[in-house]
This record gives structure tokens, C-alpha cells and sequence, in this order.
């Protein structure tokens, strides 16, 4: 394939370079898949205003996501597994986002650990907590992320318990992997992800293993999940950790004007509109959707951000116009990440600022941050 051009081109030459039980773990949603296709689909029925004979020289897409200063209102989101799509995968996307000046969130599910994370970077990064049953190893992750100057704590909300996702139950996912039949002819098959592989020695869940009480391997994601993610929490929690962190804090998983609004009265910094890109409750509305009414919700008592479905700049401006003071990028960069390594990641950041830049420019405006309602033509929500 030549010089990918699109989103769309990252995750065909990803599809072609990650053993299929990783690329299926990023491309894939729970039960039916119907709200992980929404989310991406819901953004063809929101239609631009062309405008013309306008200035339309330098433009800015800069912009702020809690208050701190970013190249474009695009965050990348939190990934469980995102080592297992690159060696060192979290690493070499942390080091991009830096570079190109947007904010990278490192889950704690990732296979390179906090304090990998920190050793490459100059720049604080965010940290993303699923808050688990055991309250001391919580409070061990956010003083490690603290520790290692993180920037901003992103609560994970909708993931009490675990969504069934078929393809991870029919894959046997697992890092490090299985040795089944079916997973060695997968890693075969993709040589240059085993070579990459073999020389580093990340293959585990770097903030888990090793650190949280008596878990010193996870071969059964699923398993290891259900028995560990708190199924008890509430906004009393929230409150808990915000004191515990005592720093910018999001709310990841609003998809309801109500719990908008019960997020709201926490005082946390901001929340992201999202239902963790179809992956948790199939049959609930796509973010996109529900991000007007959220808005509208909270007025300005806290940011709104959006998460899931934005495949391409057009689809960032619209959040953006939309009310989304932010927005994260997951499958996108994972894509790139798969195909490309670290520039690959940094490719895919390029292809959604350009989209975006030349989308801004024919709807009339030269500021990412003049950019409101009065670019939409038609919106269905």
C-alpha cells in the first residue's frame, strides 16, 4: 500500500500486521455490535454549512482540554492492550501524542506500566483508573501516577462489570498469549509483530502484575476482571478519590443528562460523553447522539469532552461544534500504532488535524475555537 491516507487505510494495514485476536480485542464491540457501529455511523447524519468567499488564512486549530494548552481539542484514550497491538505500544504512542502536542491517557490495563510511560516522556501525561475492590492497590495507583507527574486522573465510570464481547470470549484472549494451536498460527503469520515482540520484555499487564496483592500473571483477562472491578461503586467514591488525587480530575462514561448532572456536582474538571466504544451496554445510543443533551445538561458547570466514533477530523469538528470542549481518539491511533509503529500513531494524529483544518476552512472559520452550531446544517439530535 502507498502513504495511507486515511483512518480507514491504518486499520487495513493493521488488520494485516496484528494477530487477529489483538486487532479484534481494538475492532470490536459487545453482544450484537449495534452501539459500536452507531457511534461511528451517527456522525454521517450531522451535515456542515459550506461557506464561501471568507478569509480563510491562518487558521488555529489550538486549543484547551482542562486547561491545559493542546494542538487540537483530540486526546488519546485510554486502551487496555495497547502494548499487544506494538511492542511497547503505550510507550510509543505517549511519545507521540507529546510530540505532536495533544494528551496521551494511559489505562490501567496497559501492558508498559506508569513508570515506563514516564521514562520516555518529558511531558505530563494523563492517567485512566478503574477503581477495583481492593482499595490499597487503588490508592498505590494514583500515588504511583502522582509520582510519576501525571497531569490529570480519568475515572473510568461504565465498567463495573465487564460487557460480553464475543470475539475476546471466541479469541481466548490473553496477554501475554496463549500457546494454543490457534494462537501460535496467528503470531506466525504476523512475523514481524513476533520479532518486535521478542525484544522486548512487556507482554504482561505492567500496572497490575507484580503490584496488585497475589497476582502474578493474568492468563484470563475476563476472569481476572470480573473477580477484581467493583460492581459497589458510586459518586461516594468519586468523592474519595478526588480527595485521595487532589488534582484535575474526568468522569469517563456520562452517557445520561442525569449522571451529567450528578457529575457535575462532584466538582470534577470534566466529563467524557462515551459508553466505552460500544463495549459495555450494546443497545444504548451512540455518544454523538447523546453529547447535545449532555451539553445542554450542564450547562458550563464542567467540561464536556466526547469519546467513541471519530474516524476522522470532520467528525472531530463536529463534536467540536457540538459543545465537546474535547475529544479522544482510541481506535484511530491504535490502528496506527498497528500498521506503523510510533509513526504510525503519529500519521493517524496528522490525518485527523489536516481533515479537520481543511473541513474548518470550507465551513468558514479560522479558529478551532470560534467553531459552534452555526457550521451545522442539520443535526438529527
Amino acid at each position: 500500500m502507498s502513504k495511507p491516507l486515511t483512518i480507514g487505510d491504518l486499520k487495513a494495514l493493521a488488520r494485516r500486521r496484528v494477530p487477529k485476536m489483538f486487532f479484534d480485542y481494538a475492532d470490536s464491540g459487545s453482544w450484537t455490535e449495534g452501539t459500536y457501529r452507531a457511534n461511528e455511523t451517527d456522525f454521517s447524519g450531522i451535515k456542515l454549512r459550506q461557506r464561501v468567499l471568507v478569509d480563510m488564512t491562518d487558521r488555529s486549530l489550538k486549543s484547551e482540554m482542562i486547561g491545559q494548552p493542546v494542538a487540537m481539542p483530540v486526546a488519546l484514550a485510554p486502551t487496555g492492550l495497547t502494548g499487544m497491538q506494538h511492542a511497547d505500544g503505550e510507550m510509543l504512542a505517549a511519545k507521540a501524542a507529546e510530540e505532536f502536542g495533544v494528551p496521551f491517557t494511559l489505562s490501567t490495563m496497559s501492558i508498559c506500566s506508569i513508570e515506563d510511560v514516564a521514562s520516555v516522556t518529558s511531558k505530563p501525561f494523563w492517567f485512566q483508573l478503574y477503581v477495583m475492590k481492593d482499595r490499597a492497590f487503588i490508592e498505590s495507583l494514583i500515588d504511583r501516577a502522582k509520582k510519576a507527574g501525571c497531569s490529570a486522573l480519568v475515572v473510568t465510570a461504565d465498567l463495573q462489570i465487564l460487557g460480553q464481547r464475543h470475539k475476546d470470549l471466541r479469541n481466548g484472549l490473553s496477554a501475554p498469549p496463549k500457546f494454543t494451536p490457534k494462537h501460535i498460527w496467528q503470531m506466525a503469520t504476523r512475523p514481524q509483530w513476533c520479532l518486535d515482540m521478542a525484544r522486548t520484555k512487556r507482554h504482561g499487564f505492567g500496572n497490575i502484575v507484580g503490584h496488585a496483592k497475589n497476582v502474578s500473571d493474568l492468563s484470563s483477562l475476563s476472569v481476572w476482571t470480573a473477580e477484581q472491578f467493583d460492581p459497589r461503586l458510586s459518586w461516594a467514591d468519586i468523592a474519595w478519590i478526588k480527595e485521595r488525587w487532589n488534582g484535575k480530575l474526568i468522569i469517563k462514561g456520562i452517557l445520561d443528562e442525569e449522571d451529567a448532572r450528578a457529575a457535575a456536582d462532584t466538582g470534577a474538571d470534566a466529563i467524557i460523553v462515551s459508553n466505552h466504544g460500544g463495549r459495555q451496554l450494546d443497545g444504548a445510543p451512540s455518544s454523538i447522539s447523546m453529547l447535545p443533551k449532555i451539553v445542554e445538561a450542564v450547562g458550563d458547570r464542567i467540561e464536556v469532552h466526547l469519546d467513541g466514533g471519530i474516524r476522522s477530523g470532520q467528525d472531530v469538528l463536529k463534536a467540536v461544534a457540538l459543545g465537546a470542549k474535547g475529544t479522544y481518539i482510541g481506535r484511530p491511533f491504535l490502528y496506527g500504532l498497528g500498521a506503523m509503529g510510533r509513526q504510525g500513531v503519529e500519521l493517524a494524529l496528522t490525518i485527523i488535524a489536516k481533515e479537520m483544518d481543511i473541513t474548518m476552512a470550507l465551513c468558514g472559520k479560522r479558529d478551532i475555537k470560534a467553531v459552534d452550531r452555526s457550521v451545522i446544517a442539520h443535526c438529527p439530535y
